[in-house]
């Protein structure tokens, strides 16, 4: 039998999330070093946040289209809703590597994907972040609150001023 043909089970395929997800967040702190490196700390954060809002965008498009958002194993151990309505989300894959890095700081940024592809969906609104295990919490409480009309003209614009879009991961 051909590996592509052979039945995998959900702890396999579990694994295999796994996997790509190590390898995205891989991927994540090695384009931040070298904007980092290459263009200096404020300007190169500038830039990889700008990069996620844009990563966000596309994500939240394909999700209004229909898409799924993400895979059903392995990106978190635990999600679960609070009686406040929050999202409380434990055992992040991505925060993982970048602890297992030490690059919490770089790793943060692409947290900022949450407010940018819940706006791309409904520019009303946006997912931010009250604690996040890439900044070093034990968890990630995610909120979904209102827009400013100055959220909205941050995203349409794609400036420097989008790390205001969750303001908890701003780390100056």
């Amino acid at each position: 039998m051909s590996e592509e043909s052979k039945t995998i089970s959900i702890d396999e395929a579990a694994l295999e999330v796994e996997i790509a997800i190590k390898r995205l967040a891989l991927m994540h702190l090695s384009y931040a070093k070298v904007l980092i490196d290459e263009f200096g700390k404020k300007k190169g954060k500038e830039l990889i946040i700008k990069a996620i809002a844009v990563y966000g965008t596309r994500i939240g498009e394909n999700t209004a289209k229909g898409a799924r958002d993400l895979p059903r194993f392995s990106v978190h151990k635990e999600v679960f809703q609070n009686e406040m309505g929050e999202y409380i989300v434990r055992g992040c894959a991505l925060a993982k590597v970048f602890k297992e890095y030490d690059e919490l700081e770089l790793g943060a940024l692409y947290c900022y994907v949450d407010p940018a592809k819940s706006m791309a969906t409904d520019p009303s609104q946006k997912i931010i972040h009250k604690t996040c295990e890439a900044c070093g919490d034990d968890k990630c409480t995610l909120a979904v609150v209102e827009t400013t009309e100055k959220d909205r003209e941050i995203f349409d614009k794609k400036n420097e001023d989008l790390k205001h879009l969750n303001p908890y991961l701003i780390r100056e």
